[in-house]
Parts: C-alpha cells; sequence; structure tokens
C-alpha cells in the first residue's frame, strides 16, 4: 500500500506562498481590438483574472506533484481546495464533511519488458510494450498468465440493438482475444445515417468496448490504434497515461465483469500481427465499417503475463455547498475533478505532469463561481454543490462512486454542470457545448449567453467522444441532465481558424504531457466570461420549479423519467 505524507495547511501556505507572490498580474482587459468589436461582459466582482491566475499557478505548481491520487501532492490539492472554500464561507458539502472516501485498487506493471506474442502458422511475432502496444489487467491481480487464446477481429466490437448491429454475432469469444477497432462505424462510413455519422456515440469509446469484451467473456480486447483522428488523441497519450499504477473501484463498489487483460496496439504493429496471420489490416478495417460485417478468426493465439503490484488506497472527492434557502435538499451541482497524472521522474527535464489547462482552468472557474455564489446577498433558493472527484484520469472513477451513493438523491438532482480543460485563448464569439444535442441546459445557456452577445457552438471534433470523457457522463448515464461546457474557439481576434488551430496545438503538443504548464501570458478575458456565463446559468437553475428536462431522442431520456415517477406519484397522491 502506498504511504500518504500528510502535509499541513501552514506548510502548504509557506511553501506555495512565493509561488504566488511571483505571478505576474495577467490582462484582466480583452485586446483593444477585440474589445472595439464586442463591449466586455460584466462579471461578478468575486470573477476576476488575478485570482483565476492565482488558483491556476497554484494548482499547476510543482509543490502539487502533478496531484495524482495516492501521492503527497493529492493530499496537499485536496487540503488546499478545502481551505479555498472555507475562506470564502462555503459549507461542507457532504453531512458536515468537506470530504467523499473513494476507495480503489492499485494496479502496477512490474515487467515493463512484457512482450505480446502471436503464435500463427507455425511462426511467433512479438510486440514490445509501450512501443507497439499497451497491455494492463483490469482485475487487480498479481498475475495474470494469458495463454494461447485464440485471436479473432471483431470489427468495431459493437453490440448496439438499436442499430441493428451486432459484431459479436455468431462468435463465442469465451476465452479468446478479441482486436477491435477505436470509434464505431459511423466514423468510418461517414454516413450520418449510420449511428451518428462524423459524432462519436458511447460505442467508439475504449470503455465500452473493454465492458462489452469483459461481458461475452473475452479474456483479452485489444484497440487498435488507428489514427490520432480516429482515437481523438495520439498513441503517446495512451503511452503516458497507462505508467505507472492503474487504478480502478473495488470489486465490492462495481461488480461488474472486468477483462484479464486490457490494451491497445499501434496501427503498424496490427497490421504487422493481422500479416503474420496472412491477413491485410486496413483491408479488414474499411470492411469492419460496412453493415453485415463478420468476425474474422485470425488462425493465432496470443500470449502474455503480468506481473503487478497491487495496493488499495482510499482518495477522496471533495465537496463544498451553498445551501439553498427554501429548497435545500434540491441540488444544482457544478462538477470539475482535481487529479492529474502525477511525476514521472524517468523524464529527462521537468517530470511532473502540471494539468495547468487539464483541469487547473476547471477547478479555478469551479472556485470562481463558488466565490460568486457565497457572496451573492440573496442565497439561492437550490443548493449549489461544487463537486471535484478525485479519479477522472483512471476512468472516471470518482465521479462513478459518488453517483451510486449521491449526498443528495439523483431525482433531486436537478442538473450537472461540468467543466474539464479549458482552453484560456481570449475572447470569442460561442462558447463550446460538447455533445450538442443532449438536454435543454443547452437552451438555457444559449439564453444566458444571448445577453453576452455571443452563441453556443459544438465542438470541432465530434468524432473525438469528448462527451464520454468526462465526469458529467456519469451523472448522464445516471439519468441526471448533464452538460459539458468548454471555451468557444470563434475568437474575437482570428476567428474560428485561430482557435482551431490553438485546440490542436494543445493536443498536439500538451496534453497529458509535462508541458501542460501555467502561462503568465495568458489573456483571460474569455474564460472569464465563460465563468460569468455558468455562473448565471446556476443561478437560473437554483430557482424552485426549473427542471431541465433530456431532449426526447436523448438516450438518457428513459432514466430520468423512470427515477422521476416516484416523486410524481408522490406529489398526485
Amino acid at each position: 500500500m502506498r504511504v500518504t505524507t500528510f502535509v499541513s495547511l501552514l506548510a502548504l501556505s509557506v511553501a506555495a506562498a512565493p509561488l504566488l507572490a511571483a505571478s505576474p498580474p495577467p490582462a484582466a482587459h480583452p485586446p483593444a481590438a477585440a474589445a472595439e468589436s464586442s463591449p466586455p461582459v460584466a462579471l461578478a466582482p468575486q470573477i476576476n483574472a488575478a485570482d483565476f491566475a492565482r488558483f491556476d499557478k497554484t494548482l499547476s505548481s510543482d509543490v502539487f506533484g502533478g496531484r495524482k491520487p495516492g501521492t503527497p501532492g493529492a493530499q496537499r490539492t485536496t487540503d488546499w481546495l478545502v481551505a479555498q472554500f472555507k475562506r470564502m464561507g462555503l459549507q461542507p458539502g457532504n453531512h458536515g464533511s468537506f470530504f467523499q472516501a473513494v476507495p480503489a485498487d492499485s494496479t502496477l506493471l512490474l515487467n515493463t519488458d512484457v512482450a505480446l506474442d502471436i503464435a500463427s502458422h507455425g511462426k511467433h511475432a512479438r510486440f514490445a510494450y509501450r512501443t507497439d502496444m499497451m497491455a494492463q489487467t483490469l482485475q487487480a491481480k498479481a498475475t495474470v498468465d494469458l495463454k494461447n487464446s485464440p485471436v479473432v477481429f471483431l470489427g468495431y466490437g459493437v453490440d448496439a440493438p438499436n442499430w441493428h448491429w451486432n459484431d459479436y454475432q455468431g462468435v463465442d469469444v469465451k476465452g479468446k482475444t478479441v482486436i477491435v477497432l477505436v470509434n464505431d462505424p459511423g466514423f468510418a462510413s461517414g454516413d450520418p445515417k449510420l449511428f451518428q455519422g462524423r459524432t462519436m456515440t458511447y460505442y467508439g469509446r475504449w470503455t465500452y468496448k473493454y465492458a462489452e469484451a469483459a461481458l461475452k467473456g473475452a479474456a483479452a480486447c485489444f484497440i487498435v490504434h488507428t489514427s490520432d483522428a480516429a482515437a481523438g488523441y495520439p498513441f503517446s497519450v495512451l503511452q503516458n497515461s497507462g505508467s505507472g499504477p492503474q487504478l480502478s473501484l473495488p470489486t465490492r463498489v462495481d461488480p461488474a465483469p472486468r477483462l484479464p487483460v486490457a490494451g491497445w496496439l499501434t496501427h503498424a504493429a496490427a497490421t504487422r500481427l493481422f500479416a503474420a496471420a496472412g491477413l491485410d489490416f486496413d483491408t479488414l478495417a474499411k470492411e469492419a465499417g460496412k453493415p453485415g460485417f463478420k468476425p474474422v478468426p485470425l488462425h493465432a493465439t496470443a500470449s502474455l503475463t503480468l506481473h503487478n503490484k497491487i495496493a488499495h488506497l482510499e482518495s477522496k472527492n471533495v465537496l463544498a455547498m451553498v445551501k439553498g434557502r427554501s429548497k435545500p435538499d434540491e441540488a444544482v451541482i457544478f462538477t470539475a475533478h482535481w487529479d492529474h497524472l502525477g511525476t514521472d521522474p524517468t523524464l529527462k527535464g521537468h517530470q511532473v505532469y502540471s494539468g495547468a489547462i487539464d483541469n487547473g482552468t476547471g477547478l479555478s472557474m469551479l472556485l470562481e463561481i463558488a466565490d460568486a455564489f457565497a457572496h451573492q446577498k440573496t442565497p439561492p433558493q437550490r443548493s449549489v454543490l461544487f463537486f471535484m472527484p478525485t479519479l477522472e484520469e483512471s476512468g472516471l472513477l470518482g465521479s462513478q462512486y459518488y453517483t451510486a451513493k449521491p449526498v443528495f438523491a439523483l431525482d433531486k438532482t436537478v442538473a450537472d454542470i461540468a467543466v474539464d480543460a479549458l482552453p484560456i485563448i481570449g475572447r470569442a464569439h460561442d462558447m463550446t457545448v460538447i455533445g450538442k444535442g443532449q438536454s435543454q441546459l443547452e437552451d438555457m445557456l444559449a439564453d444566458v449567453l444571448k445577453t453576452q452577445g455571443r452563441v453556443t457552438a459544438q465542438e470541432t471534433t465530434p468524432e473525438n467522444g469528448f462527451y464520454f470523457r468526462s465526469d458529467h457522463f456519469n451523472f448522464a448515464k445516471a439519468g441526471v441532465p448533464a452538460m459539458l461546457a468548454s471555451s468557444g474557439l470563434d475568437l474575437l481576434n482570428g476567428g474560428r481558424a485561430a482557435g482551431e488551430q490553438a485546440a490542436a496545438d494543445y493536443t498536439a503538443h500538451r496534453y497529458h504531457t509535462p508541458n501542460d504548464v501555467f502561462n503568465p501570458h495568458w489573456d483571460y478575458s474569455g474564460i472569464l466570461e465563460d465563468t460569468q456565463a455558468l455562473y448565471e446559468l446556476g443561478q437560473r437553475l437554483s430557482h424552485t420549479g426549473v427542471w431541465p428536462q433530456w431532449y426526447a431522442d436523448s438516450p438518457f431520456r428513459a432514466q430520468r423519467e423512470a427515477m422521476m415517477k416516484p416523486a410524481a406519484a408522490t406529489v398526485q397522491r
């Protein structure tokens, strides 16, 4: 078990003080050209660039060590966040506590020289860890021995009755190694009538593919990283995220089936693996995107042994609230995860995954909004909960735990508004709604943005499935209307081309790397307008009688309607 060093707030404040003092004054106003084209938005007094910069610089400093759960940096992070909430005057959000304990299993791969061995037609091909593939167990076991497991190509690994699509049809995968493609058939075909075309559905996410393979009894599932566009990130992100201990909820909390071996293959490795079986990978990958695709046995076997160090730890969700004055049992939730990837001492140069954007920006925004709510002359009618979950980077585990054991009953939870990895690139004509087209929360945000002379917009890469990659998604799966909001990319200075270029540059060079660091030259004018917009949205949601609904075609609508029926029946009686 990892030992956590507890550092007092006094020691932390002394250590962090030079960092705060050294922060240069950020730009509190938009550039002159932008100001001429659109007047600046009126901000609540507590929403200002100086505080935002101070929060982000502190959270992304080396003092916090990359905010990895189970490390001293994690303890410093959660203690510091609570200190800010106390200073602002917020109340504990979990029945008298600012924390919700989240148990986790830790699995550290010991034999990092492990290779995947593929035997076919009497010949062997070996695939190296990190270079060709990534592999881990999801079962938190010390030793996992995959031996001579038959290999089958399952296309996209999707069983979707609503789309009349089943890649598992006619094949028994129990004990077998399945190879599947990242994303879903709609992405491959570009046909808007197939799944959702370019927009990734949940069937395209790795979490779904692993869960489905486990449910079907597979011994291993390897996802092929066919391209950066299909996955939404380069293979290096998988290398970085897969290094070090991997965390999961204990089976007593999440008893769903889990894969003995879960992994990824590079496109080049998949090509070589299929060639060893006498098959052409690219040809089969194209066929996999067409209706009627049949599973293809490779007439090969896979072998791999994983030796792991298993430990158990307890991390913490952070919860603070402004209590509602007339309906305190009903809650509006703002969400931003506090955890990141920690420190890698094997790296040359900067070794800390600082996470200034991911998710220092989201945390800073929530602190700004919390401060504004705490200083309202009239408290909100409903309670407003500021939820900072742990273990987001390990598969959204902190929010999964909360939705299983909520502080506020889910049928009393009005909505969840989440922010994650917000770009700080200046003022924009728009604000991005990730996965646009889900609920009336989007209509409400659009009304708020009208007062700022702005509009909502869909993300530029819906094929990347960002809606399924942040903590709000666990609320959505549970039925609670949930929205992931982000800063807009149609910039006042440079337009959409400049915004998209900035976003692409971040993904390529800083996302999930030690290069995601605080920049003293950031222009905060845009992200402060976004902060104000979400604060105003929260104000509207905090009024009693406002219950945003899922749109009629949302897959989450049925779950919400089911949970609200008992409440409606009680009211009628």
